[in-house]
């Protein structure tokens, strides 16, 4: 029995309450619970700074991460429906059952697709939307701010892994290290905002517009192929052995 699609989220709040649910349904070993989690915790620093004045245009951020959010949830839902996932997404969603697959790897995959695939099309979809540019100030600022909510998260998921990695033979451990080190959040958003530039540059012109797209998707999910190569089974969390 396919699961009914959910109303459209409207306000952080209500992302951050969709978050929450998808968590709560899913085993915490799933794939995509572990990318759920560092995106909620992402999703709830931003929601804080939204009220505490950090970010200079506050109904664009979040309307930007209403709309970011909602291609994620465009991908649980395909999933849970029997639908096809978008091929950027279609790495971790193949791969979330994965038992030599680390959080981590997942967590870092999930973030893959929707910093590299979603994300400029998100800021060009509310570009759109709020009939302004991505080159329009305060667009770029309030951009970079997010990077430091992103660093916070990540940082603190890195060190939960190196901690856990330290228990692991060094041989065995190094192409986790690799594959770990190969991708981080700050240089995936500038990516995002190179293809942002262009896709929004392209966008009354659709050959070029779809074939950027599409360049874009395949890069994507080459790379998140790579983040979930199976290498070693993660240590089982207390009272799981």
């Amino acid at each position: 029995m396919t699961r009914p699609a959910a109303k459209p989220a409207q306000s952080v709040d209500e992302v951050i309450e969709r978050m929450r649910e998808i968590e709560a349904r899913l085993d915490p070993r799933d794939g995509v619970a572990c990318f759920n989690r560092m995106y909620l915790g992402v999703t709830e620093l931003a929601g804080k700074r939204l009220t505490a004045g950090y970010f200079q245009d506050r109904a664009f951020v979040e309307r930007l991460g209403v709309v970011f959010a909602g291609l994620y949830f465009d991908a649980v839902e395909a999933d849970e429906a029997g639908r096809p996932v978008n091929e950027a997404w279609r790495p971790l969603f193949e791969a979330r059952g994965h038992r030599r697959v680390w959080p981590v790897q997942f967590a870092f995959a999930g973030m893959n697709a929707h910093l590299n695939h979603d994300l400029a099309l998100a800021v060009v979809g509310t570009c759109i939307e709020r009939r302004t540019t991505p080159d329009m100030p305060p667009v770029h600022t309030d951009y970079l701010k997010v990077n430091e909510l992103l660093a916070q998260v990540e940082a603190g998921l890195r060190a939960s892994f190196e901690a856990q990695i330290a228990t692991v033979p060094t041989r065995e451990a190094e192409p986790l290290k690799h594959i770990v080190a190969s991708f981080s959040t700050a240089r995936a958003r500038d990516a995002a905002w190179a293809s942002t530039q262009t896709l929004w540059h392209q966008r009354n012109i659709r050959p070029m517009y779809d074939s950027t797209l599409a360049a874009v998707t395949a890069s994507t999910a080459l790379a998140g192929r790579m983040l979930v190569t199976p290498v070693l089974a993660p240590p089982e969390p207390p009272g799981e052995e």
